[in-house]
């Protein structure tokens, strides 16, 4: 590896390090201590719940209603945000259906939230009220780990990673975390980033969710103008991956099941799109071909003809989230080809906010399509069935 390489990656690292340490606590004690109560919210109401409404699951149907309910108070630590909009993910899906487990109803999901800061706990200096705000899969950790210190708050060494909705929370009046179908959201400060005024708000949902958890993994690769990266899975998040690599200075090859969507990948910059049929004919071609791959697919598939397209000792990742969490390998063929098989789960705060960043300053924008709460459920029955185009935008008015 070069040396320029090594210092680029090294000061890539320092950034998402010096970032988190400020999310954590350094840049409240380097400032200025009155600044920490300018805009925050009276405290006579501190103590009160936030009332909210949203579409919910009432069982393992899908089927999602209205429902009133309550937030937690805005703590001193907190931020209450009023939601604009919230895009749909399949993870919405799978967890709403208990694909993943058990789940506690009734759940709000949803985890591509932004909206405008509405207002602050006497200890936040990170936003203020009227800012451009956004949230992601998790909303709060123990904040004093190694992996939180240093920007990996999905991996908490304490095991305290509060996601988004569905997961115990004593501060909830619900009991558990609630998500951002609804008209608003109390989130600790840190677990919020801010969303530049060049990029609308619609377009912003979809990267706290399809857009970090294709990126973190694309800049781990690392790869050089003229590598030739495959995407597998071209929906939600597949779209995203396409576009960043393509940004990125990647030769990419778009794998996708859906004929009718090659003319768009091909707008997006992508070389090749390869449309994989039941017998995996079509990707014979391709052995051994790509230096690294990124598969998006949320279901059960047959893993190896994918793995066999990356050259020998080349990457494959998976960040598709299917039911139950497993994927069938076949161990001979995964061992044939060579390829180091690995898994990666969304991204960082630090990282969120630089790809939120990334993607305004260079045009980076998903493929949205946008509806009222009313038409959710219609909007899940799609992308179960491959017909989404390709983030459901909903807006949170309609709530």
């Amino acid at each position: 590896m070069s040396e320029n390489k090594i210092n680029k990656k090294q000061s890539r690292r320092d950034f998402l390090q010096k970032t988190a340490l400020a999310g954590a606590g350094a840049s409240f004690l380097l400032s200025n201590p009155m600044s920490a109560f300018a805009g925050s919210i009276n405290s006579n109401n501190m103590s009160h719940n936030i009332k909210s409404k949203g579409y919910a699951a009432f069982d393992t149907s899908g089927e999602l209603k209205p429902w009133d309910f309550e937030r937690r108070p805005v703590g001193d630590n907190d931020v209450l945000i009023d939601v604009k909009y919230a895009s749909i993910c399949h993870s919405d899906i799978h967890q709403m259906k208990g694909h993943w487990g058990p789940q506690q109803y009734p759940q709000i999901p949803g985890h591509e939230i932004v909206g405008i800061v509405a207002a602050v706990g006497k200890n936040v200096t990170k936003f203020k009220v009227g800012d451009r705000a956004g949230v992601g899969c998790m909303v709060d950790s123990c904040m004093t780990c190694d992996s939180c210190t240093h920007g990996e708050e999905h991996y908490c060494e304490n095991g305290q990673t509060l996601f988004t909705y569905g997961y115990p929370d004593k501060k909830s009046p619900t009991g558990i975390t609630q998500g951002g179908y609804a008209s608003n959201i109390v989130v600790r400060d840190h677990f919020a980033v801010h969303i530049p005024e060049h990029i609308t708000l619609q377009e912003a949902a979809p990267l706290l969710c399809a857009g970090i958890t294709t990126y973190s993994p694309l800049m781990k690769e690392d790869f050089k103008i003229g590598d030739k990266v495959g995407v597998a899975g071209i929906g939600g998040l597949g779209h995203l991956a396409v576009k960043l690599a393509v940004s990125k200075g990647a030769e990419v090859y778009a794998f996708t099941t859906s004929p009718d969507k090659v003319d768009d990948i091909k707008s997006w910059g992508a070389k090749e799109v390869i449309v994989v049929d039941e017998k995996f004919s079509s990707m014979g071609a391709y052995a051994k071909k790509l230096d690294y791959m990124i598969c998006t697919i949320p279901y059960q598939f047959n893993a190896a003809p994918y793995v066999a397209c990356v050259k020998p000792y080349g990457n494959f990742t998976y960040v598709g989230m299917p039911e139950g969490f497993a994927i069938n390998l076949s161990n001979i063929a995964l061992a044939a080809t060579r390829v180091n098989f690995n898994a990666s789960l969304i991204g960082g705060i630090p990282e969120t906010q630089e790809v939120i960043h990334y993607c305004a300053d260079n045009g980076v924008k998903p493929e949205i399509k946008m509806i009222s709460a009313e038409e959710i459920n219609e909007a899940w029955k799609n992308v179960e069935n491959k017909k989404a185009r390709y983030r459901y935008v909903i807006d949170a008015a309609t709530f």
